[in-house]
Parts: C-alpha cells; structure tokens; sequence
C-alpha cells in the first residue's frame, strides 16, 4: 500500500467533499478514515499508546533515581529509627544537620553521651576536605550515630526523615560558612543559608509533632557595629559580607516562622569557634598548618595598623551553650501548620567575652608548636572581615546558665594536640 503524505491526512472526512481519482484500494483506505468515529478510535488508541509509553518512562526514571538514591527503603529506615532511640529518662529525639561538621560533630556527640537519640544529616560538600568529615563521620558512626547524606534542601528527604521518626527537637547547623569564600561562590550561600534554611522550617511546619528548633546564627550580623561588647539588643542591619547578610536574613526568616507557624525557635550567635577537629579554613587552623611546613602566614591589620582582635571560643563552651539551649527549648505550638498560640523566640550570644589579638593568638601557636612562625603582615582587605569582635553574654549566663571555662591557651594547647595526631607530626615534621 503506497504511504500517505501529510496533505493526505489532513483532507475532509465529510464525503462528497473532495473528489478521490485514486484506484479502488485508496478509495477503501478513505473510505475507512471517512468516519469520525473511526478517527476518535485512532485517536483513543494514539493516546493510550502515548500514555503507556510515558508510564513505562516515569517507571523507569524512578526505578533509576531508587536504585541511585543515597537514601530510603526498608534497612535505610531501621538505621534511621535505631539511632534516634533515646536511652534516658524525659531524653530528646534530635535531627542535627551538619552533623559531619566541626560544631555538629560535637554537639552530636555530646547528645549521644547523654543517652539522647541523634540522626545526622550532612551533603559532605567540599568546601574543604572532605576527608576530614568522614573522618569525624566515622567517630560519630563508632558511637552509633548514623550520618544520612544530603542536602538540607532536598524537601522528600526531609519530609521522609520527619516521616519515619518523631523529633522532638533540630539542631540546625547545617550551612556554608567562611567570610572571605563568599567573594568567590555567593550563590552557595544563597543556597544553604536561606533556601536550606526554608526548606527545613517547611519540613518541621508540616511535621506532626513540630519540634523545637536551634539553630547557628553568627556574631557577623553584628557587621559593623562599633560598640563593644556585641549585646543582642544590638542593630544588625550594616552587614560586612553576604555570609553574615544571610546568616541576618536567616534571623529574620526564623522570626517569620515563628509568628505564622508558632515553630519553637533559639537562634546562636557563634563566636569564633576553635578546638580539635576544627575547620581548616579557619586561621587558627591554616596557620598551624603554615608553621609546621615552614610556609609563611598573612596576619591582617586593621585601619591604622591596629591588631585584629575575636573572641575566641572553645568549642566545648559552645556545645555546653547548644545542649542547654536545646533543654530550655519551649514546645511548638503549631499543628498541621497551623498555629495554636505565641511561641517561644530567642536569640543568644555564645562568645568567650574575652577578645585577643591575632598576634596573640599566633604566639600561643609558635610556643605549642615550638617552631616560630614567618608572618607577612597585611592590611586588611576589603573582603568582608570585621576589625573585631566581643560578646556580651549575659543573656546566655542568664536564661542558659552559659558560662565559658577555657581560655584561648587552653583550647590552643587541646588542638594542637589533636593536630599534631590526626596529621602525623612529631617535633614539628611530618611523619607521613
């Protein structure tokens, strides 16, 4: 049988409105399309031949994104159950995000010493080494706390985690840190710190029950503020970098949360966080690395070559500040994302209250590390860095009985320690 063209195809099916000179075989091939209820059978079976094929395609695709996920199904949900299961009296039921992280790490720790259940979340990024987060995944992992990787945006994960276990509470440090890094990838900061953060107040809105939710905030919304020390009744709103820009738009966001949604909510202002299985981009961190291998460091000065000075923080002060937050958390008071009455809002200052000078600082090193540091001295750059900063944490002494123990000398002596282990070193060379 001759094939048709498109012309063909589109001719009237009305008889007698076109005359067909065709042989016999194409008047009866016509004649069978001549009838509109022969058309709307063709068409029926055009369609359902369409939406079969597209079924078996989505099918397949699932098939592929089940087989590839990094999370889900049956051993995945027992894994995720056994390590929420609480082992004390009145205990918490705890998501931490960024749980691979250098604050997670610990405050997930801390929780699980304590016989609290804890369920980790962490996308593993690599904004600095990844090994060191499966390092601190496989401490978390020897003290069974399971570690789910992926991102805190990812809405179906959530949803699934807050499906399968009740929390009663979230620790939410999951985020993209680092002033300076924000110059070079803005976009990651838009991404974690205010898309990440929305996703994850959706999933608790809608959670049955809501839980009460701490998260880290910074001491960089202080921005630049002049007045020291930093309270929390402090104007934020002159942000010297996009991280703290997000990190305030975060502050902002949670209140909104907390309004509509009655979402139980304590926002941390971190100060300069420092201890064992720290962050390598910070300086603390960078420097000790420097001075052992005999590179030189950039200290930064500031306007008039005065001495940049933070207020160092240990990190076992800072947890200490986190679990109490978690304990005097108020319940939510919303339900199927509506809201029954005010909720609880707060905002604390975790700092050391006692600033000191990044050549102090880099002294302590030089005397723990006995090597002495080549320094390049630098004016500050215009890259986001404040001159200073100090808190005032009487409200945390207050409503947290916050009370930070260790001085900078202290917590250098810790880490170097750790350093010196973890990396391999004896008297100052590397044993690798």
């Amino acid at each position: 049988m001759p094939s048709l063209n498109e012309e063909e195809l589109f001719l009237p099916s009305t008889p007698g409105k076109f005359k067909d000179r065709s042989n016999t075989m194409h008047r009866q091939f016509h004649r069978c399309f001549a009838s509109t209820s022969t058309l709307f059978l063709w068409a029926l079976f055009l369609v359902a031949l369409t939406a079969s094929y597209l079924s078996f395609q989505s099918f397949v695709e699932s098939g592929s994104r089940y087989l590839s996920s990094t999370w889900g199904g049956i051993q995945w949900e027992k894994q995720v159950r056994t390590s929420a299961q609480i082992h004390r009296a009145n205990g918490f039921s705890v998501l931490v995000t960024g749980a691979a992280g250098f604050v997670g790490t610990h405050v997930s720790l801390a929780l699980r010493k304590r016989g609290d259940g804890v369920v980790g979340l962490d996308n593993f990024n690599d904004y600095y080494d990844p090994s060191l987060k499966k390092a601190r995944k496989s401490l978390l992992n020897a003290r069974n706390i399971f570690i789910v990787e992926g991102d805190i945006n990812d809405s179906p994960l959530l949803a699934k985690l807050f499906d399968v276990v009740a929390f009663t509470h979230v620790m939410h440090l999951a985020a993209q840190a680092g002033v300076r890094y924000a110059i070079e990838n803005p976009h990651s900061y838009v991404h974690s710190n205010i898309a990440g953060l929305v996703a994850l107040l959706e999933a608790c809105t809608t959670a049955n029950p809501q839980p009460s939710i701490v998260w880290a905030s910074s001491s960089s919304v202080y921005g630049l503020n002049e007045k020291v020390p930093f309270s929390e009744l402090d104007r934020t709103d002159q942000p010297a970098s996009l991280y703290a820009a997000t990190k305030k738009a975060g502050e902002e966001i949670t209140h909104t949360y907390n309004h509509i949604y009655g979402l139980s909510i304590t926002g941390l202002r971190f100060f300069t966080v420092y201890g064992p299985w720290g962050r390598p981009d910070m300086a603390y961190f960078s420097f000790t690395r420097n001075i052992l291998q005999g590179k030189p460091i950039t200290v930064y000065r500031g306007k008039n070559r005065v001495d940049l000075a933070r207020d160092f923080t240990y990190i076992d002060d800072i947890v200490k500040g986190c679990v109490a937050s978690l304990d005097t958390a108020k319940k939510s008071t919303g339900s199927g994302g509506k809201k029954r009455g005010p909720a609880q809002y707060r905002i604390f200052n975790l700092g050391n209250t006692s600033p000191v000078t990044v050549p102090m600082m880099v002294g302590i090193l030089e005397r723990q590390l006995k090597v002495k540091a080549k320094k390049k001295m630098v004016e500050m750059p215009g890259n986001g860095d404040v001159p200073f900063t100090h808190a005032n944490i009487s409200l945390a002494r207050r409503e947290l009985g916050y009370k930070p123990t260790t001085d900078l000398q202290t917590g250098l002596k810790k880490f170097v320690r750790w350093y010196l282990s973890y990396y391999g070193y004896s008297h100052g060379k590397s044993v690798k």
